[in-house]
């Protein structure tokens, strides 16, 4: 995968997380933040978000704060 199939990729699997969790504040999770080397990891929590139908607060909570761990310094 090239990287600009990556970055694609991530733009595209972000955005199904922020409609998943109807997150508000969707520019806060902008896919320039984002590194293609933490595609995998970005990955993963995607497919947790789209496995589960309902998320309470704290879990949603923990999803937010994961990916601002994955965020690169900018």
């Amino acid at each position: 995968m090239s990287e600009q199939e990556s970055r694609q990729e991530i733009e595209r699997m972000l955005d199904d997380i922020k409609v998943k969790l109807q997150i508000v504040n969707g520019a806060a999770i902008k896919p320039e933040h984002f590194s293609v080397k933490k595609l995998t990891e970005i990955s993963e929590i995607h497919q947790m978000v789209m496995a589960k139908n309902r998320f309470s607060v704290s879990e949603m909570d923990a999803i937010v704060t994961e990916l601002g761990t994955l965020k690169h310094e900018g």
